[in-house]
Parts: C-alpha cells; structure tokens; sequence
C-alpha cells in the first residue's frame, strides 16, 4: 500500500491512498461471496451462483459495495501508519476501483494544529494583577445580604411595590392574544424590579393584589434573545421583612460573635477573600491569554464547529424547548469557543515540552488539603472523590496551576490596586 501524506494547511491533512489489486484481492473475494448470497438469480440457489455469471451481469454493483468497505478499512490502516488522529469526518475524493485493478482514493481531513512554543525568555508576558481595596459600602451590603438569608417572608394585602415578591400563574398568549395550550406555568415567583422586565413591565407589576390579572412580556431565555407576552394571575404577594442586626442575628450568623463590629471584621475578612479568589482568576486567565496572544496558533473549524454545538445543545435545554436563534446563539460564543480551544492546544504542547505531570501522590496530598478544609464533610468528600471523574479534576486543576507557575517564570507582573466603589459606579450590561 502506497500512502502520501499532504500538509494543505496549520491543520488540513490529505492522504493519497494507493492498494495494490493482489493486496485488495482477498478482501475483494469475500465481498463477492457476501453479495452472490443476497442476490437472487433464477435457476440457482443463494451463494451457488457462478462467479463468472456473477461478474458479469454484476460486476459494478459488486465494486460498489467492495468500494465502501475498502475505503473505511485502508484509511484506518493508512491513519495508524503514519499516526495521525483526525477530528472530523474525512472528505473522500478520487476514487479509483475496477477488478483487477489498484484500489485509490483521497482523503481530506483536519487534525489539531501542530503548535510551536516560542523559547520563553524572562518578561516575554506582561501581565497586571489587580488588587482590591474594599470599603465600608462593601461591608454593609454584605451585611444586607446576611439580612436577607434570615428574613422573613410576609404576605401582604396593599399591593405589590418593587422589590416584592408576586407568586402568580403565567399563561403565554400568541400575538392576537389567545392563549397557547400547553403553556400554561403556574406558581411562578417573580420579583418586582429585578432586572427581567423593562421599567414600563415593572410598573405593570406595582400594585398588583391577590386576584387582579396583567398582560406582562417575559424574556424566552437567559439570553434575553427573544420575548413573549403572557397573561399573569396574581395568587398572593409576598414581601421580606429584614432582622435588625442586633444579638439576636449575631448567633444565627456565627454564635462565636459577640458584637457588630466582630461581625463587620469577620464580613470584611470574607469580602478580602473573595475578592482575592476573583482577582487570582482573572490573573491566571490573563497569563494563559498572554501566551495565547504571542502564539496565536491556527484552529480547525471542525474543532470549533464540534465545541459550538456542544454549547448550543446546553442552551437548548436551558431554553426548554422554547424557540430561539441559533445563529445568535453561536455568533456569540464562537469568541470563546476559538480562544479556549486556541489554549487547549497551546496547554497540549506546554505539556509535552516541559514534562509536566502529576503524580498520584500529588492528588492523595491534595485530596488531603481539601479534607482538612472542611473536616465535617470529610465521608461525602472521600464518597465524591472516589468516582475516577472527579478524582480527574483534581489532577486537571493541579496540572493547571503547574502550567501557571510555569508562566509566572516569564511574566512581568504589575500590581495594579482598585477601590471596590469604582466597580460599584461601572454601569452594567443589561
């Protein structure tokens, strides 16, 4: 068998497979056998049709099938003999195949990109790692937050006002007003003001009581790409009452506080830590996006093409089957799904040059740390931790944090300091 291997492009492969008729002949034999039993000849039983009857009156029909069965098994053969892994269904072209005779064909297919790492030199990555500085409007919305988990909750007969709760049935209607059958979701909890509905829809919702009805319009889906007009049904109204932060909420928060000003330490001693978790994400992120930026390594549409429709598959059933436009859809995450994949192959590489690896014993110890940090939960942890998947992550997120100290070596790092309010002030995407 004759194989060429063709690079078109970063990551476009074509293989020009040629066979010999006495490779293909044995191969070819058995399809003859295979088809003289299913096809019916008269005066003559299945599979006792002579072979020279057969290829004569058959013979195309017979390479047809042959061609198929071939085309699979010498690709596969050609794919291991020159180790190549393709991710995407081959194109197959210029297929050649008579009796006695060779046996080509072509096929065109993408692999992952073959990615070359630069030589990492000191500060070839620049990177700002941000600092937040919080203030006391972080402490007491956190505070405020505290206050809600132990509110209660209370009905009320005056009408709704922002911020209330409406627990009402939601009946979608078709353009002239009619209602859909089938669409008909009761119980639902909406809230007053809470970002889902436009300013003239949220004064729709004030003053509602129990019994009365409103024609509202509804987002179809998280994306707020498309809406829906619905009749609503107010069952009641509900609004929290918040505790003051006296005593009382100091033992249900953490009995070991005594007074409000351990508990806005102990509040701010938590915000520092979020915010230090968040700033060590975006850090490690803009790290990995440094060297993608530097390498900018080619992608194969078929691999971006497979991870969109991954996506798009988890927002249709998010979206509950609810019509939707996936072009929108995939438009939007077509950036990240070309940057991840970009990294998937870099991190590929890095790998390999650099010897990266976690030992088992790496994962043991770390399974440890994550046990000493929450001793109560230490059965349901080791329970969790004993299906191969999970243990997997484990191993992936220290294999990502080796990546990222790897990086550190080559970084410029640039503290950059950021006061909480000015997060505050930024206007949000709506």
């Amino acid at each position: 068998m004759k194989i060429e291997l063709k690079n078109i492009n970063d990551f476009t492969r074509e293989l020009k497979i040629d066979v010999p008729w006495e490779t293909v002949k044995p191969e070819f034999e058995i399809s003859l056998k295979t088809f003289s039993k299913k096809v019916k000849v008269p005066g003559f039983r299945p599979g006792k049709i002579p072979r020279e009857r057969l290829l004569k009156q058959y013979l195309p029909s017979i390479e047809a099938q042959y061609v198929d069965d071939g085309i699979q098994k010498f690709y596969v053969l050609s794919l291991q003999e020159k180790d190549i892994v393709p991710v995407n269904q081959a194109e197959i072209k210029d297929v050649h195949f008579h009796y006695e005779e060779h046996f080509a064909f072509t096929a065109i297919f993408e692999v992952e990109p073959v990615v070359s790492i630069p030589k990492m030199k000191k500060n070839m990555l620049s990177i700002n790692k941000t600092i937040y500085i919080p203030d006391k409007q972080d402490i007491n919305d956190a505070i405020d937050q505290l206050r809600k988990s132990h509110a209660r909750i209370v009905k009320v007969e005056d009408g709704a006002l922002e911020k209330d709760f409406i627990m009402c049935d939601l009946q979608k209607v078709d353009d002239s007003g009619v209602a859909i059958i089938g669409k008909k979701f009761e119980k639902q909890l909406l809230k007053v003001g809470d970002g889902s509905f436009s300013d003239d829809q949220k004064d729709k919702l004030i003053g509602l009581k129990p019994g009365e009805t409103a024609r509202v319009t509804l987002p179809d889906n998280k994306e707020r790409t498309t809406t829906s007009d619905y009749d609503l049904n107010v069952i009641n109204v509900e609004r929290e009452e918040l505790p003051k932060v006296d005593k009382d909420l100091l033992k249900l928060i953490n009995p070991d506080l005594n007074t409000v000003e351990e508990l806005e330490t102990d509040v701010l001693k938590k915000i520092n830590e979020n915010f230090s978790s968040r700033s060590k994400q975006q850090y490690e992120r803009d790290i990995s996006d440094a060297l993608i930026e530097k390498i900018n390594p080619s992608v194969a549409p078929s691999m971006v093409s497979n991870y969109l429709n991954n996506i798009l598959e988890d927002v249709k059933k998010q979206n509950n089957g609810e019509p939707m436009d996936e072009e929108k859809v995939l438009d939007s995450y077509r950036p990240m799904a070309e940057r991840n994949l970009k990294w998937y192959v870099i991190r590929k590489e890095l790998i390999k040059n650099e010897n990266l690896e976690i030992s088992k014993q790496d994962v043991l110890d770390e399974l440890e740390e994550i046990v000493k940090k929450t001793p109560s939960s230490e059965k349901d942890i080791r329970t969790y931790y004993r299906k191969p998947s999970n243990k997997q992550k484990i191993e992936d997120d220290l294999l990502e944090k080796k990546i990222i100290s790897f990086l550190e070596e080559y970084a410029k790092i640039k503290e950059v300091k950021v006061e909480t309010k000015t997060l505050r002030e930024a206007p949000h995407e709506h």
